[in-house]
C-alpha cells in the first residue's frame, strides 16, 4: 500500500511545506522538444517527444510529461533534470538555510544519543535494541539468562550500512535453537530484501543468500528450514512463499504457496505461540490465513478459514483453539473462537466479543488466563482486558491520564503467553512514547520506559484538544489538536493541518518530537481524521474510498474552515500537508480550494491516479482496484478522473508548495511528483514558490539513518518560516 512509512516519518515527523519569495520571475517555456530542467528559472519542462498515449487502452490520454518516466532510473536526461530541480530547490530555499541549520540542531538535540529499548525475554535470552552516540543505526543485542550477563551483539547495523548510501534491515528472526539469526536487508530502498543468515555462536555469515524477497522470514522448528516471501519481479507484489533448507542452493528451494490473484499481497510469520508458521494473504476486502505446524516443515499449508468474498479475518492460537477476529456479520469486527482444525466450519464458532456498531475491534493478545484487545472509539484507540469467559460488561479498560491519547500493543513486547502482565505503548500529542507494563490480576501499572525529549521539553507547557467538526453532509469529523499553552486561540496563530484518509489507516494522536520546534514558534497543529480512515469504524473507511472518495477531500476542506472559524488559526497562515496517499489528498484539495492554504507540503505524493491505475506494470496497481476503482470500467474512470490531481490542474493561483520524492520509490514512482510539478509550473498564475526535492539515493521512506532523515524535516520547517515571513532577522540578514 502507498501509505507505508509516511505516517511516522513524513506525516507526523516531517511536517508540511511553505511558500515564500521566488528567486526569479516566471519565464515562458522554451519552444523546443528537448528537456528544459529547472535551473534559476521557473519554466516548465517541455516534452522531448511528441505528446503521446503511453498506455494501450481506450481511456489512455496524451501525457506531455511522460518522458520523465524512466523505469530503469538511469536515463541521463531524466537524472540531469532531477538534479537541476534539486539545484533550483537549493537556491529557492537559500533564504531559510540558516533557519534550517538551527532547526536541525534542535531536532538532533532532542534525541537521546545513547538509547536502549525495554529488554524483552524470549525463552533463554533478553533481547535489546540500542543506539550509541551519534550512530545512525541500531545495534541488536542479547543477554543470556539475565540482564547482568555479558552482551552478545547479534547485528551492528552501523557496520553493515557502511558501504551503502541507503541501508535498512527488514526483519530479524532467531531460530528455535537460538543459535541462528535470519535477517533481511535492503541496500537500494526499493523494498526488495535479501535474506542473510548469521551463526550467532561463531559470528560467521552463512553462504545462504536469497535475493528479491519481501523481507518477511520465518523459521521452522528444525533449525534448518526457512520460509520466505518472493516478490514479482515486475510489479514487486509479494505473491509466493518458498521453503529453503540451509546449505542448499537457492535454485533448489521449493515453492509452497502462490497467490495468483493480483489483488492479494502475501506475508509470513511465526505464530506468537510458536506452534505454527502462518501465511497471510490480503486484499482490501478479503483476507486468508494458512497455517503449518512448525515441527512439520515439509507439510502442506492449510487455510484456517477458506477464502470467501468480502470476508476479512485474523487469527491467534492458544493450544488447539484459534481466536478469530472476523467481519462475518460484523462491520466493525467481532471475536470468535473455534478448534484450529474446525475453524473453517462457522457452526463451530463461539462468540467471544460481539459486534458493536462504531466500535472498531483491533488486534488481540492471548495469555494463559487473560486476553487483551484493541478497540477504537471515536477515533481513539484503547486497550481492554478480560478473563476467558467473562461477559463484556466485566471487561476492564486499561487506565489513561489524558483525554487525547493512543494505546496499542508494543511491538514485540509480549512474546509469551504464560504471563499475567501485558506491555503496551502509550502516547499523546504532549506525552512522549512510553512503554507500560500492566498487571492483569492486580491492575497495577508500571512505567518501564518513556522516551526522553532533551532540550528542556516540559509537557506542562502544551495543551491538547479534541473536536468534532461538521462536514458539509453532516458527518462529524474528529480532529486532534496540540499547541503551546501560551499560544493565543484567537485566530492569529499559524495553523498546520495534516491529513491522510486512505486504506482505512487512522492517524493516531501520538507524540512527535519534531513538532516541538513548530509549537514553540506559535503553531497550532491539527490532525484531521477524515473519511477513508477508520476513525469512526469501518463505515468511515467505506465512505472515503471508491465512489465515495471525494468525501476525503471535502472533509479536509471543511475541517480547515471549521478550525479557522473556531479561532485555531489565522486566514492566510494555513499550511496543509500529507504524504503518499495523503499527497493525493493535498493535490485534490489545492485544485478545489487553492485560496484556503498559504502553502502545501506533498511528500512522495500519489497524484497521477488515472494513469497509474491504468498501468498494471506499476507496483501496487492491480492490488488497489478495490481502494480507488478500476479505471478500465467507465464509471470508475470518470469518477477518478474527476479528482486525480494531475488531471485537474488548471490556470489558477496555487499556494506555495514543496514536493518531495525519492528516485528509488517503489510505491509512488518518482515520475508522478516530477510530472505534477512540471504541469503545475505551466499552469499556476502567481509567482508562489514551487520546488521539487528528490533524494537520489532513497525511496518511499526517505533516508535510512535516524539523524540523516532529520535534514529534510529541518528544511521543510524552515520553508514554513520562510513562507510565513517568520524567519529570524539574523537569518534573513545573513542572506
Amino acid at each position: 500500500m502507498r501509505r507505508i512509512h509516511l505516517l511516522t516519518t513524513i506525516a507526523l515527523g516531517i511536517g508540511l511545506a511553505a511558500c515564500g519569495t521566488r528567486p526569479e520571475t516566471p519565464t515562458p517555456a522554451p519552444e523546443k522538444e528537448t528537456a528544459a530542467p529547472m535551473t534559476d528559472t521557473l519554466a516548465p519542462p517541455m516534452a522531448k517527444r511528441v505528446p503521446h498515449t503511453h498506455i494501450a487502452h481506450e481511456h489512455a490520454r496524451e501525457d506531455p510529461y511522460h518522458w520523465l518516466r524512466d523505469d530503469d532510473r538511469n536515463d541521463p536526461e531524466v537524472i540531469a533534470y532531477l538534479e537541476a530541480e534539486n539545484a533550483y530547490t537549493e537556491k529557492a530555499l537559500a533564504p531559510g538555510a540558516a533557519a534550517a541549520k538551527t532547526l536541525l540542531a534542535e531536532l538532533e538535540g532532542r534525541i537521546e544519543k545513547d538509547d536502549r529499548s525495554v529488554p524483552v525475554k524470549r525463552r533463554d535470552y533478553w533481547y535489546v535494541r540500542r543506539y550509541a552516540g551519534k550512530s545512525e543505526y541500531p545495534i541488536y543485542a542479547r543477554h543470556a539468562g539475565t540482564l547482568d550477563a555479558p552482551e552478545q551483539i547479534m547485528l551492528d547495523v552501523n557496520v553493515l550500512a557502511k558501504p551503502y548510501d541507503y541501508y535498512a534491515v527488514g526483519a530479524l528472526a532467531v531460530s528455535e535453537g537460538q543459535n541462528l539469526l535470519a535477517y533481511t536487508e535492503d541496500t537500494v530502498s526499493r523494498r526488495k530484501y535479501t535474506v542473510r543468515v548469521k551463526n550467532l555462536e561463531t559470528g560467521e555469515l552463512l553462504p545462504d543468500q536469497i535475493p528479491d524477497t519481501s523481507g518477511a522470514v520465518a523459521w521452522a522448528a528444525d533449525d534448518k528450514t526457512l520460509f520466505y516471501v518472493k516478490k514479482d519481479p515486475e510489479t514487486l507484489r509479494p505473491y509466493q512463499v518458498w521453503r529453503h533448507t540451509l546449505g542448499t542452493p537457492v535454485e533448489q528451494d521449493v515453492k509452497v504457496f502462490e497467490d495468483a490473484d493480483e489483488a492479494f499481497y502475501v506475508s509470513l510469520t511465526r505464530s506468537r505461540s510458536r506452534a505454527y508458521v502462518q501465511i497471510y494473504s490480503q486484499s482490501t476486502e478479503v483476507t486468508e490465513t494458512l497455517y503449518l505446524p512448525a515441527d512439520d516443515p515439509d507439510g502442506a499449508f492449510t487455510p484456517v478459514v477458506p477464502r470467501r468474498a468480502k470476508h476479512e479475518y485474523q487469527v491467534w492460537n492458544k493450544g488447539d483453539v484459534v481466536y478469530i477476529r472476523t467481519n462475518d456479520g460484523a462491520t466493525d469486527f467481532r471475536l470468535v473462537r473455534a478448534p484450529v482444525k474446525q475453524a473453517g466450519d462457522r457452526s463451530k464458532w463461539v462468540e467471544v466479543i460481539p459486534h458493536r456498531e462504531g466500535i472498531w475491534l483491533g488486534s488481540v493478545r492471548l495469555f494463559d488466563e487473560w486476553y487483551v484487545y484493541e478497540e477504537r472509539v471515536d477515533g481513539l484507540k484503547r486497550l481492554r482486558a478480560a478473563k476467558y469467559g467473562e461477559p463484556l460488561d466485566a471487561h476492564r479498560t486499561l487506565p489513561t491520564d489524558e483525554q487525547v491519547y493512543v494505546m496499542s500493543f508494543a511491538g514485540g513486547q509480549n512474546p509469551s503467553l504464560d504471563t499475567a502482565k501485558v506491555r503496551y505503548r502509550y502516547s499523546s500529542p504532549v506525552t512522549p512514547d512510553s512503554i507500560y507494563e500492566y498487571d492483569l490480576a492486580s491492575g497495577e501499572r508500571t512505567l518501564l520506559k518513556q522516551d526522553k525529549v532533551l532540550g528542556g521539553y516540559d509537557p506542562a507547557n502544551y495543551r491538547t484538544a479534541r473536536l468534532d467538526v461538521p462536514a458539509r453532509d453532516g458527518a462529524q469529523v474528529p480532529v486532534s489538536i496540540v499547541h503551546r499553552a501560551d499560544t493565543p486561540i484567537d485566530g492569529s496563530a499559524p495553523l498546520y493541518v495534516y491529513g491522510y484518509g486512505s486504506y482505512g489507516y487512522t492517524i493516531d494522536p501520538d507524540f512527535t518530537a519534531s513538532w516541538v520546534s513548530l509549537l514553540d514558534r506559535g503553531f497550532v497543529i491539527a490532525v484531521a481524521h477524515v473519511r477513508g480512515s477508520q476513525a469512526r469504524g469501518r463505515r468511515w473507511y467505506d465512505d472515503g474510498r471508491l465512489m465515495q472518495k471525494m468525501n476525503t477531500f471535502t472533509d479536509f476542506i471543511d475541517v480547515t474552515e471549521g478550525l479557522l472559524e473556531s479561532g485555531y488559526g489565522a486566514k492566510g497562515k494555513v499550511i496543509a500537508g500529507g504524504g503518499s496517499a495523503g499527497g493525493l489528498l493535498m493535490g485534490a484539495v489545492i485544485n478545489m480550494r487553492p485560496e484556503l492554504y498559504r502553502a502545501v507540503y506533498a511528500a512522495v505524493p500519489f497524484v497521477d491516479v488515472v494513469s497509474t491505475m491504468l498501468d498494471e506494470s506499476i507496483p501496487l496497481t492491480t492490488g488497489e482496484f478495490s481502494e480507488w476503482g478500476n479505471p478500465k470500467e467507465k464509471p470508475a474512470y470518470d469518477y477518478m478522473l474527476g479528482y486525480s490531481p494531475y488531471d485537474n490542474i488548471s490556470a489558477q493561483a496555487y499556494p506555495a508548495m514543496i514536493v518531495t520524492t525519492g528516485l528509488h520509490d517503489s510505491q509512488v514512482q518518482y515520475w508522478e511528483p516530477a510530472k505534477w510539478v512540471a504541469a503545475l509550473r505551466g499552469n499556476k498564475t502567481t509567482d508562489s514558490l514551487l520546488v521539487l526535492d528528490t533524494e537520489m539515493e532513497t525511496g518511499h521512506g526517505g533516508a535510512s539513518g535516524r539523524f540523516k532523515r532529520l535534514e529534510r524535516t529541518a528544511r521543510v520547517y524552515a520553508f514554513f518560516l520562510q513562507v510565513l515571513d517568520m524567519l529570524p532577522a539574523e537569518a534573513s540578514a545573513a542572506e
